[in-house]
């Protein structure tokens, strides 16, 4: 009883105070009965680092159940649905999903148990699709590679969840790895919940040994052989079922979405108190006030898909259709009572670039959406189900300051919508300082690198360089694991140095960590570029001979303008350079006229390495079938009247 007693305080803690309390709620005559909503049903949100293996776990899941039938030779996970998460091979939203299971022995032995499985993100820079995420879960299953062990993103995962006080399973993935270290993993995983001021009760988690990829999990270590059973077993067995208010007014808290070309858009949440039916009259409690609506159909989580259902009750999750416009973290109350849930918050940005009109000579060739209208209501369409997302007004109309949580959350919002057709010009990240105490912050990342011994030396070089403060350096089989401490300034551009210093060995991820005092300088590209000064097409006859001066960025024939960076100078300094000028023909026969002339390849620029490459007075300029560099001022001559005239304020007033 008293154990019961603890999770439902818990619980009441983790939903967070209500804009009216139940305590000047007019139905409110005596104190509202919180019991278990179902015994037989679970709400799980796998967490874990970025390829640590949550999705193809889920699918093992999900074909054990009879849910679907697994081909162990398709690479592609089933829950990866989207076109980027597909190409990457890395989860970019969350998805939901659930397991019908009837467990053969314990205490739910020949009942029919519905597992709510929630798959989230790995990847650091999508942590605040994990922040939502988590209000629908009641239990957690983090998953830790049995080489890696927790990574930077596990220990930011792990303390959303503890500070929820979600009860933790630990499963230990790929162990059939041939470097495995189960037991050392087990026991990092345990220094990383005393690090985090875990509770006893959180100390004393469940281990299960598992391979996703072969579906298989196991309660020894040293049994690498079975099936799913012994996972599904303990999640009935060691997580809570949903608790919640059954005898009172409506609560759902909206924590995700999804669009129907038929239905519009779709919300999704978990029922925090009363109960749902298709076509109750609801309010929909917002920021800027309340408004009625309709829940035209309820749907519950199945398999893979969503069925139809007359009622949901309190715990469970479920979608809703036809209740309009809706923004994440909007409460779906009751009309009598509408009792708004505290918002979901998420930790601020930490990184923001400059969106911008696509203003070159290529402007609105290729693009549908080229105008900042356009562009404007597609990100704050974005804002609606990207909570990790800011948007503020530029210096003029024409820009929009974007703030997010790092390169790869903005570069994948980026890519989508050069997708969907838009053209737009983004400048350099740069990252968000804050002031603390009267004292100028930035924030700082921790960072992971995992290298052969051979280049250890390179990368220890190359941290020092940008600011990084080595933490722990270690041998882990045949590779050296460091962790380090780094100015969030000093990542942007560190990946392609630290491929090209470590010749491609180099693992990295990085997470944030904290804001701390300013202590670097923001860091310049040590070789200087060539700047197209004439409009045309490329000509092979220049490339051949600009191709001595550095690396080129374009094809032959390809359209160039003004402005346009089109190679890396091998020396610090800008050059500008004429690379559409052709070869000049005459009637006098040349002796080289048969010499088999080799054109050097051209370095290909994708969206991320364009954004890590620019300077402050460059861009990229994006567009649905090119990406292109740029400097900001296209005038060669303006750009060396504005570089004088920087010169002459820096020297100061003459006397």
């Amino acid at each position: 009883m008293r154990d019961r007693l603890t999770r439902i305080v818990d619980w009441v803690r983790r939903v967070g105070p209500c804009r009216c309390s139940l305590d000047r709620a007019p139905y409110n005559t005596g104190l509202p009965m919180l019991h278990t909503a179902d015994p037989n049903l679970r709400n799980v949100a796998i967490i874990a680092h970025v390829d640590h293996g949550k999705t193809t776990l889920v699918d093992s899941l999900l074909a054990y159940c009879g849910a679907m039938t697994l081909d162990r030779n398709e690479s592609d996970c089933v829950l990866d649905s989207d076109p980027l998460e597909r190409e990457r091979g890395i989860t970019i939203t969350s998805k939901n999903c659930a397991v019908t299971y009837r467990p053969t022995s314990g205490p739910h032995a020949g009942e029919t148990c519905r597992i709510n499985i929630i798959d989230t993100p790995g990847h650091a820079d999508f942590g605040g699709e994990v922040e939502r995420v988590l209000k629908m879960a009641d239990g957690v299953l983090l998953l830790v590679d049995a080489f890696e062990g927790p990574m930077p993103q596990t220990r930011f995962v792990l303390g959303k969840a503890l500070e929820l006080d979600h009860p933790i399973i630990v499963v230990v993935n790929k162990c059939d790895r041939p470097n495995a270290r189960v037991e050392e993993v087990v026991n990092e995983v345990f220094d990383l919940l005393v690090a985090l001021s875990a509770s006893d009760e959180r100390l004393d988690f469940q281990t299960i040994y598992a391979s996703g990829r072969d579906g298989w999990t196991s309660l020894d270590d040293e049994v690498q052989d079975g099936d799913m059973k012994p996972l599904l077993d303990t999640i009935m067995d060691h997580l809570p079922a949903p608790v919640g208010y059954a005898d009172v007014p409506l609560q759902m808290l909206i924590a995700s979405q999804d669009y129907s070309p038929y239905a519009g858009r779709i919300a999704i949440g978990r029922i925090v108190a009363g109960a749902l039916s298709a076509g109750q009259a609801v309010t929909v409690c917002q920021e800027g006030g309340n408004r009625t609506a309709r829940a035209q159909k309820v749907f519950r989580f199945k398999d893979l898909g969503r069925v139809p259902a007359e009622l949901v009750s309190v715990g469970d999750l479920c979608a809703v259709e036809g209740i309009g416009e809706f923004e994440i973290g909007d409460t779906i109350a009751c009309p009598e009572q509408p009792n708004a849930i505290a918002r979901i918050a998420v930790d601020e940005p930490t990184l923001h670039m400059l969106f911008r009109i696509n203003d070159s000579p290529n402007g609105g060739r290729s693009g549908t959406f080229v105008t900042s209208r356009q562009i404007d209501d597609r990100l704050q369409r974005e804002l609606r189900s990207n909570l990790a997302l800011r948007v503020e007004p530029g210096e003029t109309a024409d820009e929009f300051r974007v703030s997010g949580r790092g390169l790869l959350h903005l570069g994948i919002l980026l890519e989508n919508m050069r997708r969907e057709g838009y053209e737009l010009t983004v400048g350099r990240p740069q990252v968000i300082e804050k002031d603390i105490d009267d004292v100028r912050c930035e924030p700082i990342e921790m960072l992971t690198i995992d290298v052969d011994e051979a280049h250890v030396g390179a990368a220890m070089e190359l941290l020092g360089t940008r600011g990084g403060e080595v933490q722990q350096l270690e041998q882990r089989g045949d590779r050296m694991h460091i962790e380090c401490e780094m100015p969030a300034r000093g990542l942007i551009g560190l990946r392609s140095h630290m491929l090209t210093a470590t010749g491609g060995e180099a693992v990295m991820y990085h997470c944030f960590q904290r804001y701390a005092p300013v202590r670097s300088m923001a860091f310049r590209r040590s070789n200087g570029v060539l700047v197209a000064t004439a409009d045309g097409t490329a000509k092979t006859y220049s490339m051949l001979n600009l191709s001595q001066r550095g690396v080129l960025f374009v094809e032959p024939q390809e359209v160039i303008y003004a402005g346009q960076i089109v190679g890396e100078n091998s020396r610090d300094n800008d050059l500008g350079v004429n690379i559409v000028k052709g070869k000049a023909f005459s009637n006098v026969r040349e002796s080289t006229k048969e010499a088999t002339v080799v054109l050097k390849a051209s370095r290909n620029i994708n969206l991320e390495a364009g954004l890590e490459y620019i300077q402050d007075d460059e861009l990229v300029e994006i567009t649905p079938d090119a990406i292109r560099l740029r400097k900001r001022v296209l005038s060669e001559t303006q750009r060396k009247k504005d570089a004088r005239d920087q010169r002459i304020a820096a020297a100061g007033p003459r006397h």
